[in-house]
């Protein structure tokens, strides 16, 4: 099927066509992306029904997607074509957007704000810049992001071809990825201090939706570019990077009383590096018992945080001399399985991106008996 192209305005070449908004969000749902409206002319969901804010209820506890409205925007997105043909039919300035999280898409938008560049520590969140490395001409996610991808030696994703990118009104990029692994990825914003990709890169994922392309608002048009006209897999270094920025899907709580042990296997394979207890050994196994705590509840213990701290830490270790990789992976692995026994493919991911992003940092210990 061949992707909507950008259009001047929301209305019909002939009488009696039906609006090319409503196109836009029936060639997404063909692709099985969950639609919702936008406002007309906007890039935000029109407002909810007047009962909604009467009752102060959550989009959970709402009745009206039942009824067939569009309450709580990308909560109310849906496949059905004759749902669309009703909304559009009520409203046929409605624009069109994409319910990220239900479509598995990771969406990278690239901004381009007049913002003055923060701190260094701040343009790749986790990754260092040194004072060495001049930032002069840096002014964008555009910069960010071919930054991030030059340090990994790979390609940068704003010329990626291979996958659906849309130029929108204000110069920005989005780039369409699938999640084809199924991480369930979590939205941020590039300035977020909490959890971050690059500096002026946002990310939508689950709990946020994206303006659909060929959808026009009183700004301009999101506009397709050429090359591929759906989204490509997420690319595996890009994965890596989301896990090991926070972007996996988790609910934190405060951690459990209980102290399960770390496994015999993964505490001998740390002992046995260096042949005792050093530094080394000091460092990291308090952040495998941090992982180990996470067996006294099945959810919300912060586990996919503790289990990056841990592998990162393990993977600077390992490239300072401190033990070999696969005495770090396999006492991760083993950590993590007995913690998590259910999610050993999402393990093994986290593991992978942190041991990668911490060999890159090198820890060098003195050794002591």
């Amino acid at each position: 099927m061949t992707a909507p192209k950008a259009v001047g305005s929301d209305r019909s070449d002939r009488p009696g066509n039906k609006p090319r908004s409503l196109a836009v969000a029936q060639w997404c749902a063909a692709q099985g992306w969950p639609v919702h409206p936008l406002a007309p002319g906007r890039k935000t969901p029109p407002a909810n029904c007047p009962a909604c804010p009467a009752n102060a209820h959550v989009a959970d506890a709402c009745q009206c997607r039942a009824a067939g409205r569009w309450c709580h925007g990308f909560h109310a997105a849906t496949l059905d074509p004759d749902l669309l043909d009703a909304w559009w039919k009520t409203n046929p300035g409605f624009g069109a957007g994409v319910a990220c999280g239900p479509a598995r898409l990771v969406v990278l938008d690239v901004d381009t704000h007049t913002d003055a560049v923060p701190a260094r520590d701040r343009i790749l969140p986790g990754i260092p810049i040194h004072q060495d490395v001049p930032l002069e001409g840096l002014a964008s996610g555009y910069h960010s992001l071919a930054l991030l991808a030059a340090l990994h030696q790979v390609a940068d994703p704003t010329t990626d071809t291979g996958t659906l990118r849309v130029r929108t009104p204000s110069g920005g990029l989005h780039i369409w990825y699938l999640d084809h692994a199924g991480l369930e990825f979590t939205c941020s914003t590039g300035s977020s201090s909490t959890r971050a990709l690059a500096w002026q890169v946002d990310v939508r994922a689950h709990g946020g939706f994206i303006v659909a392309p060929g959808t026009t608002t009183h700004a301009g048009t999101y506009a397709p570019l050429s090359g591929a006209k759906t989204p490509a897999p997420l690319p595996q270094w890009l994965s890596d990077n989301l896990v090991r920025t926070g972007h996996l899907k988790d609910k934190p709580v405060p951690p459990p009383a209980a102290q399960p042990a770390v496994p015999p296997r993964a505490r001998q394979a740390v002992l046995a590096a260096g042949g005792g207890r050093t530094r080394a050994n000091r460092l990291l196994e308090p952040l495998l018992q941090d992982v180990a705590n996470c067996a006294t509840a099945p959810e919300g213990t912060g586990f996919t945080g503790k289990l990056n701290r841990a592998a990162f830490t393990a993977g600077g270790l390992a490239a300072g001399g401190h033990l070999t990789r696969t005495e770090a992976e396999q006492a991760l692995l083993d950590t993590a399985l007995a913690a998590r026994p259910a999610q050993d493919r999402h393990n093994r991911a986290v593991i992978r991106a942190g041991l990668a992003a911490g060999a890159r940092q090198p820890l060098h210990l003195e050794v002591r008996g």
